[in-house]
């Protein structure tokens, strides 16, 4: 699945602690140990913003990706299909 880096690690406030937290929780499925970018080896470290594969769909969701990928805003990204999007949407999610 492509998504593109809306935003890196930064933007919004979230009641889990941080985005990873925050994809773990609501999406369902453990933390991965390595990024689930294709090409990446590096470690998963944090829950990043990005935009779906669907071009009309402009919500901003939380996947968990490496450091480097993370800082790569505006990118995109190819990830494992087995990777859920998680809202970033706080209202709907952890801001209840």
């Amino acid at each position: 699945m492509v998504v593109r880096n809306v935003n890196g690690v930064s933007g919004g406030v979230c009641e889990c602690g941080n985005w990873l937290t925050h994809w773990a929780r609501y999406g369902g499925q453990t933390i991965p140990n390595w990024c689930p970018e294709t090409n990446c080896v590096s470690k998963t470290e944090v829950g990043a913003h990005v935009q779906g594969p669907d071009p009309s769909d402009e919500g901003w969701y939380v996947v968990p990706l490496c450091r480097g990928h993370a800082v790569q805003v505006g990118q995109d990204l190819q990830i494992s299909d087995a990777i859920h999007l998680v809202s970033a949407n706080v209202k709907d999610t952890c801001g209840k």
